[in-house]
């Protein structure tokens, strides 16, 4: 088996984990929310509930994230990142449907 080299195709796996810690609250930080909110932007639609606006900004990771794999995809950690790319778009599209809270 060919042993796979870290390249541009690894960049898609640090873009996943970018838009990770942009979107999601972790220890009841939202880093997304925080420079939203630096910038006065509102990161919710309704105060703190309704539509997660910095969810949708994250799609600017993400989406790059994916091509990115597709393109590369005989890196290292190409395939991980395109698999987290794929989960975390659909929920984020879904979410539109089901009102998911992120």
């Amino acid at each position: 088996m060919k042993k796979k080299k870290i390249g541009v195709g690894s960049i898609s796996l640090l873009l996943v984990v970018i838009a990770i810690f942009w979107v999601f609250k972790i220890d009841g930080f939202c880093l997304g929310d925080h420079i939203l909110s630096l910038l006065n932007i509102p990161a919710w639609s309704d105060g703190s509930e309704g539509i997660h606006y910095t969810a949708f900004s994250a799609l600017i990771l993400l989406i790059p994230a994916l091509l990115i794999s597709l393109k590369f995809k005989d890196n290292l950690f190409s395939k991980i990142g395109k698999w987290l790319s794929i989960i975390l778009i659909a929920m984020i599209l879904l979410s539109v449907f089901f009102i998911i809270q992120l």
